[in-house]
């Protein structure tokens, strides 16, 4: 039996994941797991080639996400809370995207051995933000490899991750319209964050600022 609560934040490229995990792990003294996107050798030839390289793209992360959830489970007894920028399950959604219909079927073999072995979050937390808000935070950072994303890729990968969490109930779910947020740069917009944050959740809730101010 686990003795630590685990806290999974997602959402589409360019969101926020990675800065607001920072910023929860070192408010509410948790250990961080950052998914290693960098680690990723054919993640700047897929977005410059995304059929000839999205098998092993999506492999590699398939296979370093896994090894990962493993350590989540030796966390130490000094953090019992962890908080990670990504799901598990993300690596199916971006496969279901990018693999062709004679990938899928050994994608799917793999990923459902390994999936029998990963925790499921006790929480999760969307950050949701439109097409448009996501491509100018991409460009806004600067990442070379991520140069020759193109917006109707990520509004690709916007629509099913929206479709996706509109199911989701394998865990309370909080959902955060990040469109108008910056709790990166605003300290009262991360207040705000953590305060809703730290509310009891079950089932799902919604926080869009736009309608909360």
């Amino acid at each position: 039996m686990r003795n630590l609560y685990f806290v999974a934040i997602e959402g589409v490229i360019g969101v926020g994941k990675t800065s607001l995990a920072r910023l929860l792990s070192e408010h509410l003294n948790a250990r961080l797991v950052l998914e290693k996107f960098e680690e990723n050798p054919f993640l700047p030839d897929f977005y410059r080639d995304p059929d000839r390289y999205a098998f092993q793209t999506q492999l590699f992360f398939l296979l370093s996400r896994y090894r990962q959830q493993q350590e989540i489970k030796q966390t130490d007894i000094f953090h019992k809370l962890v908080i990670t920028d990504y799901m598990f399950v993300k690596d199916r959604l971006f496969a279901s995207l990018n693999l062709d219909e004679k990938e899928i079927p050994l994608y799917d073999a793999v990923a459902t051995l390994l999936e029998k072995n990963v925790l499921t979050p006790d929480m999760v937390i969307y950050l949701q933000a439109d097409t448009n808000c996501l491509m100018e935070r991409i460009i806004s950072r600067g990442r070379d490899f991520e140069k020759n994303i193109s917006q109707e890729y990520i509004d690709a990968l916007n629509q099913v991750y929206n479709e996706y969490f509109f199911r989701y109930q394998d865990s309370p779910l909080l959902i955060i319209n990040t469109n108008d947020l910056d709790f990166v740069h605003n300290k009262d917009d991360l207040e705000e964050v953590i305060r809703y944050i730290q509310q009891p959740v079950t089932g799902t809730k919604f926080f869009n600022p736009t309608t909360n101010f």
